[in-house]
């Protein structure tokens, strides 16, 4: 029993230690979503930027203070040079989307929004102002319809981001170590159902939230997904510029790629239509 509770005690620390190191992206806070956030700390940029560059901090208040001005294109170049640093974060994409989208350039401005609900997944604002950029484009492709269970399982993911998910799945884990230890030595029957109805609930919210967490992660890294960048551009029936054309897509439309060939991509749309184009039409989210 003693080297039981021994192993208990050291997966609790190392679960502790563990929640420690789990980094979080900074989400913007409040406001009206129509606008960028412009309060808060700079992004962290990562060590390998140049030293010749301004510091983070002051960029991000430059580009916060040519946003405030009306200067949209300064400020988009400002937070594309914290990018350029290394600097990621969710509302840095988000005030960088804002500014994009101020400037009428709807292809940036929904790739920006992407990759910041990405980071955040639970951001309100964010998705609202995806809505009204992606309301603003030309083409308006019906979804093909998905499982209802589907659809809700991913919103429900989508409350929290993956760093979120990571850490309630450690808690569970040692919410459930403590009430199965629980369960072990205590003497009442009442204390020994708590513990054993307890860890059973606490081992399905640590199974959960470590598959939402998994999931999560992966569709950050997903590299399937894009924005089409062009004005206009012409799907074609094969990799070659003299092909027949099968329709015509516009700046800001999201598609997915199914194959690459040289400068080449086969695209899928949400309506299950596919066709290949450039890749330099498109840019990865």
């Amino acid at each position: 029993m003693r080297r039981f509770i021994m192993v208990v005690c050291a997966l609790g620390l190392g679960c502790g230690f563990a929640q420690a190191q789990e980094t979080r992206s900074e989400e913007a806070s409040g406001g009206t979503p129509h606008f960028a956030e412009t309060s808060g700390a700079a992004p962290d940029t990562q060590d390998g930027a140049a030293a010749s560059e301004p510091a983070a901090d002051e960029l991000w208040d430059a580009a916060n203070t040519a946003y405030i001005n009306g200067d949209f294109r300064t400020a988009a170049e400002t937070y594309e040079r914290l990018l350029a640093q290394g600097a990621v974060s969710g509302k840095l994409y988000y005030n960088l989307a804002n500014a994009c989208f101020k400037e009428d350039r709807l292809g940036k401005a929904i790739l920006y929004y992407r990759r910041a609900l990405r980071l955040t997944p639970g951001n309100g604002d964010i998705r609202y102002n995806l809505g009204v950029a992606e309301a603003r484009t030309k083409d308006h492709i019906e979804k093909i319809p998905e499982f209802f269970f589907v659809v809700w399982m991913r919103g429900v993911r989508q409350i929290m981001s993956g760093s979120a998910w990571t850490a309630l799945s450690l808690a569970a884990l040692v919410c459930a170590l403590a009430l199965f230890l629980l369960y072990l030595l205590a003497q009442r029957l009442p204390v020994r159902k708590a513990g054993f109805y307890g860890t059973l609930a606490a081992a399905v919210v640590f199974v959960c939230a470590t598959c939402f967490a998994a999931a999560e992660r992966r569709a950050a890294l997903d590299r399937t997904q894009a924005v089409v960048m062009a004005t206009a551009v012409a799907v074609k029936s094969s990799p070659d510029k003299s092909a027949t054309d099968l329709f015509v897509l516009h700046e800001g439309t999201v598609v997915r790629i199914a194959d690459r060939l040289g400068e080449w991509c086969e695209i899928v749309i949400d309506d299950g239509k596919k066709g290949w184009l450039e890749c330099r039409k498109i840019e990865v989210i």
